[in-house]
């Protein structure tokens, strides 16, 4: 039964945000943080990162727009816009969208075919299908193209791109498609031209070697991003050396070309939207995707980003093509490249886009003299980097790993000879082929290893496996023992049914079987759907949310033979043991069973109310609750339920030795030789569904953990202070020397109702003669905690985003703060701060949302008052990041 039963139901709408806010009244200071927004203001991290991003933006506009033939303005154009249409509209705030290489070869082929004005009016019908698209709200659907696809189709356009742009780079012309440019080179080779050669040469040699400059000198020049960099330093030398070679020509402004009516062939204008359309998308929102991850693995700035609304950002996409072909502009996309420069540089919101596209436009207005000065050459050597760059190698070995690669070569080869529409179409085509040819490709074996018979399956177990599965086991013995090894994710209904017949027919025959996976692990039955209501966490096995009667018990225990002599079931099915099912296991909270299993039993209830007044939990003062919810304090009380209990407990155990004990008993004589060695301190409460080591991804030899009831750390030379928690703080830090020591409170959590609810009963009982019980002692220690929340002097503790649920929530969060305080009234832990050596850090764990929360800045700060007390969200990680 939980150490402490939740008193409320956990929402998140405006509406009960609302109601809390109301309730809360009572406790509102002047300067509590206000429930809404402050006026428009602009960060210095935006300025910044706003600058950052288009000092790489301006050059690379220019770039793409020679790369697709269209006029140099409609760079411009197109990323002006996508910093502030998309910048606005969009529903990632940090991602920075414009005009992108990997819409470069779509773009080139429609002003090819339907001519300039043709295109910017295709460019508008691409943005209104985008809209049309994020109102039938399908942006997800998106993502569940193979990487392998997008990877090979971003690496075909990077080809062709590569290959346009070497002509430009020697000084000549780039013919219409990739294959013709291979074609040509022969002939451009053997008449180079200097002048576009050495502009060429000097901006590649800058851009790779830019980032790589040692020491402080390094640090200072990379504050100037590459592609500028590159830029400047070939126009520089293009100018001083006194070259003529062709450059930048930013015509006027006013005669700028604007969109015209589309005309050609139906079928061809709506395969280029459609194409364009698709590139666009699925570009931008994986790039969203990958903002988001490079912001949750961001230490700095501390600041919460949303995350990505892909609907909403797939809209503003939308309405930036209609906008940048309205205006003459190329069409746009979300651009990883500046994107994750907005991240690095610090962005902390749109504001830093929406800057950035007004500092293009600005450019675009003022710098034209500027520039003009720029040698094409430079530009096309800059783009052709970026396409080679697109052949991404950390892309190719993830591909590789996971055996994509067929699908990979497909898409990149058809998307350099073919088109990028088609390119991927194929690439679809070849990844349903090969996932098909997975799904029927299976491996039956079965060989005689020292008298025992195993039978290998490797592969995915279907109904079109099943005959080949069905004469493999029937070649088994009939007495023989066997063992079924499945290296495979998935089994369809017909293949467990033969394995399972089978299964029943060799075991009536007298022989054995069991079913391992591929590392020789046991795969146990799942359990019934009467008793499916939980699931178990790896390694605990011993998780239970319900009990049966005596007499299913004794016939579960006869055949629990199939363990010892008959083997375990099959994938998919439990074996009907002792503990395959709880009886009324601590930790499920429910009333438990009489013997005879019809209903609850007469005694306590696990969930009640106490005669103070509140909520009753597992530690309450008056006699402890079995298991079963009956009590135990009279003797021969509760038998039954001690048996029960006991039965649960060795069959526990017994799972512990059979399952985990394997698999941790290096480790733990690693410990046992070295002894324990902890990182850090971590006090909790002693609610059961807090499980230290899982919401810590803790193992042995990790943590030294604290419990007690409400996680409280009574102050030195307190009446009634606890020397164990003392004891256990002084011998953390002056012995085992943590580094660090965590205070963890929880949601929902009886401790902190009772002091909300009978904090006078704390100090008199209600009858004068009854004297305090050992509980409530103990919870006097609180006492500061509810005096903390109460007191003008605090703000409140609080978490990042929203009010408090409720009373008990907020107390459960000040208690947090205040116990760091007393935490740091203790000699030890007082000198390990003023050395350096050690940290505090407040948690709190909400247990209906399975989320924690982390107090910003670690370490609580003082009674001075004015220091928002705020517990940010912990974001989940990848697990490289996790690794970091």
């Amino acid at each position: 039964m939980p150490a402490c039963v939740p008193t409320h139901t956990d929402h998140t709408s405006h509406t009960t945000r609302a109601k809390a806010a109301s309730r809360f009244s009572r406790f509102r200071r002047p300067h509590s943080p206000p429930p809404g927004g402050s006026g428009f203001r602009i960060a210095g991290a935006d300025l910044s990162a706003s600058i950052s991003v288009f000092l790489i933006a301006l050059p690379l506009s220019l770039g793409i727009a020679l790369a697709t033939g269209a006029p140099l303005q409609a760079g411009l154009v197109a990323a002006a816009v996508g910093g502030l249409v998309v910048g606005r509209l969009g529903g990632a705030p940090l991602q920075v969208s414009g005009p992108a290489a990997g819409l470069t070869v779509v773009t080139a082929d429609l002003i090819q075919l339907y001519g300039w004005r043709t295109t910017c009016a295709l460019t508008i019908c691409a943005g209104l299908a985008q809209l049309a698209l994020a109102a039938l709200r399908v942006a997800r659907s998106a993502l569940a193209v193979s990487p392998a696809i997008v990877h090979g189709m971003l690496a075909g356009i990077g080809v062709t791109i590569a290959l346009a742009q070497l002509h430009i780079v020697l000084g000549g012309t780039p013919q219409s498609s990739a294959v013709n440019n291979v074609r040509g080179l022969p002939a451009q080779l053997a008449n180079l031209h200097p002048g576009a050669l050495t502009v060429s040469a000097v901006t590649i040699a800058v851009l790779l070697a830019w980032p790589r400059i040692p020491g402080r000198a390094g640090r200072i020049v990379r504050k100037l991003p590459a592609t500028l960099a590159g830029v400047a330093v070939a126009t520089a030398v293009a100018v001083v050396a006194g070259m003529n070679p062709a450059r930048v020509d930013l015509p006027s402004w006013r005669s700028h070309a604007m969109p015209e009516l589309p005309e050609g062939p139906m079928l061809g204008l709506l395969a280029a939207v459609l194409t364009v359309t698709l590139v666009a998308s699925v570009e931008s929102l994986l790039s969203a995707v990958a903002v988001d991850k490079l912001v949750a693995a961001r230490k700095e700035p501390r600041v919460q980003i949303p995350r990505a609304r892909l609907d909403r950002e797939l809209a503003g996409q939308g309405a930036g093509n209609v906008v940048s072909g309205a205006l003459g502009g190329l069409p746009i996309t979300g651009v990883a490249v500046r994107s994750a420069a907005n991240v690095s540089a610090g962005g902390v919101s749109r504001h830093s886009t929406m800057l950035h596209g007004l500092w293009v436009a600005i450019a675009a207005l003022l710098l034209v003299p500027v520039l003009d000065l720029i040698p094409l050459a430079a530009l096309a050597a800059l783009v052709m980097v970026v396409g080679v760059q697109m052949v991404n190698l950390v892309h190719l070995r993830s591909v590789q790993r996971n055996r994509e690669m067929l699908v990979y070569a497909v898409t990149v080869t058809a998307v350099v000879f073919t088109g990028v529409l088609e390119g991927v179409v194929l690439g679809i085509a070849m990844a349903v082929a090969v996932a098909l040819h997975r799904l029927t490709r299976t491996r039956i074996t079965v060989e005689e290893e020292d008298g025992v018979h195993r039978v290998r399956a490797r592969g995915q177990l279907t109904f079109l496996a099943v005959p080949r599965l069905s004469r493999i086991l029937h070649q088994v013995p009939q007495d023989a023992d066997c063992v079924v090894e499945l290296d495979g994710s998935f089994m369809d209904h017909a293949a467990y049914e033969a394995l399972h017949d089978w299964q029943i027919a060799h075991i009536a025959q007298g022989g054995t079987a069991e079913f391992t996976g591929r590392a020789g692990g046991r795969i146990a039955e799942p359990a019934d759907e009467s008793h499916a209501c939980c699931r178990p966490w790896t390694p605990w096995r011993n998780h239970h949310c319900g009990e049966h009667p005596a007499a299913e018990y004794a016939g579960n225990s006869r055949s629990g033979a199939m363990e010892s002599g008959s083997g375990s079931g099959p994938p998919g099915s439990r074996p009907s043991g002792p503990g395959s099912s709880g009886a009324g296991s601590s930790g499920t909270g429910q009333p438990g069973t009489g013997p005879s299993g019809a209903g609850p039993t007469d005694g306590a209830h696990a969930h009640g109310t106490h005669p103070d007044g509140w909520e009753s939990c597992g530690w309450e003062s008056g006699g402890s609750q079995s298991d079963g919810g009956q009590p135990s304090s009279g003797p021969g009380a509760g038998g039954a339920g001690r048996t029960s209990s006991s039965r649960q407990l060795a069959s526990g155990l017994s799972s512990f030795q059979r399952n985990t004990a394997p698999l941790v008993r290096g480790e733990l004589a690693r410990l046992a030789r070295e002894g324990q060695r902890p990182s850090q301190l971590f006090l909790t409460c002693a609610d059961s569904r807090l499980v230290t080591s899982m919401i810590t991804s803790s193992g042995p030899g990790d943590l030294f953990t604290v419990r007690n009831v409400g996680n409280l750390v009574p102050l030195p030379e307190a009446d009634g202070a606890d020397d164990s928690v003392a004891a256990a703080i002084e011998y953390a830090v002056e012995v085992l020397q943590v580094e660090s020591i965590t205070i963890c409170g929880h949601s929902g959590c009886g401790a902190m109702q009772a002091l909300l609810n009978t904090p006078a009963l704390l100090n008199t009982p209600a009858d004068p003669d009854e004297p305090l019980t050992p509980l409530r002692r103990w919870l006097r220690h609180g006492l500061p905690s509810l005096e903390r929340m109460r007191s003008r002097h605090h703000s409140w503790a609080r978490i990042a985003g929203r009010l408090p649920a409720d009373a008990v929530e907020q107390l459960c969060l000040t208690n947090v703060v205040q116990q760091l305080e007393h935490l740091r009234a203790h000699d030890a832990v007082a000198r390990g701060l003023a050395e350096g050596r050690l940290e505090l850090h407040g948690m709190y764990f909400h247990v209906g949302e399975a989320q924690a929360y982390l107090l910003a800045g670690g370490v609580a700060p003082g009674h001075g008052g004015g220091d928002e007390e705020v517990f940010n969200r912990v974001a989940p990680t990848s697990l490289a990041a996790s690794r970091a």
